[in-house]
């Protein structure tokens, strides 16, 4: 049903201004409607998906995302808080958001391979499409990542946030600060293709003979530490593309003490 038109002034802070058009960013603005509408329906109408949103203060009082609109109210709107605590509010994103269990959208396979070098549970196939991301990411508690703010807009997800770079290099690191995720990077303990777990087996046992026919006779020659993936069975060593990979490693650990 319509009702009187109604004004409510709104601010959105940190991060979650990267949605807003310039004339709006990090300040009140004005939103006129005619209609009954929840503030989780104004949010998203701004362009902001409401997992990217843990905090809306309304007239100083924290609500949910069901508040209904009235004139007059003054709203403030905030993403995730790393730096204090607010525990006696009403956070919108549950808090199990900080395991670092992810899907990623089709788009992001870069991404994928870099997340699971450094020994993160990514899930990463080619071609699926947005329901189906959404089904497993609320259904295996896996945080979505995307370029894609539609996505993120639909109800069934409850986790995850939008990658604002377009560099692999640069997603990675923006995915470690946004969730502070630097204590658990464990590299080379997950297969960067398939997911799967990767474990050092030895050259005097029974899976080295098995397998030993899978390795180039050149490197049989001068290595003895080889890695198994549990999942799709590959095998590793350290050899010239290991040092290319740690030397990303590095340089993606260098950038959190301002070496990079």
């Amino acid at each position: 049903m319509t009702c009187q038109p109604y004004t409510v002034t709104i601010r959105f802070y940190e991060e979650l201004n990267d949605f807003l058009p310039g004339e709006t960013r990090k300040k009140d603005f004005v939103v006129e409607s005619k209609d009954r509408r929840s503030v989780k329906d104004l949010v998203e109408s701004l362009g902001i998906p409401h997992v990217e949103v843990d905090l809306i203060l309304v007239n100083g009082e924290s609500v949910d995302f069901s508040y209904i609109l009235q004139e007059g109210d003054h709203i403030s709107v905030y993403p995730e808080f790393e730096g204090f605590d607010v525990s006696g509010v009403t956070r919108l994103r549950p808090r199990v958001l900080r395991e670092s269990r992810f899907i990623l959208d089709v788009h992001l396979r870069k991404l994928a391979r870099l997340l699971r070098l450094l020994g993160f549970d990514v899930d990463y196939r080619e071609y699926r499409d947005a329901p189906e991301l959404a089904e497993i990411s609320y259904r295996g508690k896996r945080i979505l990542l995307t370029r894609d703010r539609q996505l993120l807009k639909r109800k069934m997800v409850d986790r995850g946030f939008i990658i604002r770079n377009t560099n692999a290099e640069k997603q990675v690191l923006e995915v470690l600060e946004r969730l502070d995720l630097w204590s658990w990077i464990r590299p080379f303990t997950r297969c960067i293709e398939c997911n799967g777990m990767v474990e050092p087996f030895s050259v005097t046992g029974a899976r080295f003979e098995k397998e030993k026919h899978r390795i180039p006779e050149g490197v049989l020659l001068w290595c003895s530490e080889f890695y198994f993936c549990d999942s799709c069975g590959r095998i590793y060593w350290k050899g010239s593309h290991y040092d290319r990979l740690q030397h990303k490693i590095d340089k993606i650990i260098d950038a959190v003490n301002g070496d990079g």
